[in-house]
């Protein structure tokens, strides 16, 4: 049975691709072929269906097939799915059938159309009505990309007025303050919440630092985030950072607008996780030169990481 999220849920909850073939097919294959190598590299749990999963690109059919294949491959391990659709029946029926698969919770980001912290608190008012009081969720936070600005004080609002939200997916930038605050009005008596950043670990060590839970994002090599977020966990932050800064080139690298995605599908091609770097249109593709500046950037980190060790 799929244990469920909860406020202390700790570690890292990779944010999984979903693997296409070059017809863009889905490549069933890949996917139990990506969940073994993401639970192979120390990976606590995983996010599927987020935004660097594509999920806008599939069918309703197709998200709950996921759901169910890597389920099954995951064999217990917690698996949360991204159900966020722009309207709540959608995001109701994709919830009640993922909960029932074994899913461990659901992640809700909100719509670019909200404006107010009266808007906010009554979307998700709405869709704590929509999910019932008993399905754990992660509330995403990512401004970058949605344009919502939710502020520290509204989060702690709507994690007073709802215990199904367990988890914030902190991805706000810059947004280390809010981390601060949020563990600074729990100490002073609100409700925990389990935090887990995003932002594809560019700040990995000082979210720990601020009182951060783990990591929720997609790099290429995760198990950077297992040490990084064990590391720090240990008080070993001298060493975290040592082992931080070898990828981090590569990390900015794969910060390009648009061609995150192709990046980090091309690294776990080349690592052997899935067996194609396609996205399902519409997707960006890698130029030769950009490959080789990839390529040129693993093999500094894997010297740098063999002086390291």
């Amino acid at each position: 049975m799929m244990s469920l999220i909860t406020n202390q849920t700790k570690g890292v909850y990779v944010i999984a691709v979903t693997p296409f073939l070059p017809d863009g097919a889905i490549d069933r294959s890949s996917i139990d072929s990506v969940t073994d190598f993401y639970f192979d590299q120390g990976a606590d749990g995983l996010t599927i269906l987020g935004m660097m999963g594509e999920a806008p690109k599939l069918t309703l059919e197709e998200s709950v097939a996921i759901t169910r294949q890597t389920l099954k491959r995951a064999a217990g391990k917690p698996v949360i799915v991204g159900v966020s659709a722009p309207g709540l029946a959608a995001i109701g029926e994709l919830s009640h059938q993922v909960m029932e698969a074994g899913a461990a919770g659901v992640m809700v980001v909100p719509p670019s159309a909200l404006r107010t912290d009266e808007q906010i608190l009554n979307y998700y008012r709405n869709v704590i009505e929509t999910l019932g009081p008993d399905v754990p969720v992660v509330l995403q936070d990512f401004p970058l990309a949605t344009g919502v600005q939710m502020s520290s004080e509204v989060l702690i609002r709507l994690f007073a007025a709802h215990p199904s939200i367990v988890m914030l997916k902190h991805e706000d930038w810059p947004g280390l303050q809010k981390i601060s605050a949020i563990r600074q009005s729990e100490a002073g008596g609100s409700r925990r919440v389990s935090i887990l950043c995003g932002n594809a670990g560019m700040f990995l060590p000082e979210e720990m630092a601020r009182g951060a839970d783990g990591a929720m994002t997609g790099f290429g090599y995760p198990e950077m985030m297992v040490e990084v977020t064990r590391l720090v966990s240990n008080g070993q932050r001298d060493l975290a950072q040592d082992i931080f800064d070898v990828y981090l080139p590569l990390m900015r690298y794969e910060q390009q607008p648009g061609l995150g995605l192709a990046i980090r599908k091309h690294i776990l091609a080349r690592r052997g996780a899935i067996a194609h770097a396609s996205q399902r249109h519409p997707g960006s593709v890698l130029s030769s030169a950009a490959i080789s500046e990839v390529e040129y950037l693993i093999t500094r980190q894997e010297a740098k990481l063999a002086q390291l060790r």
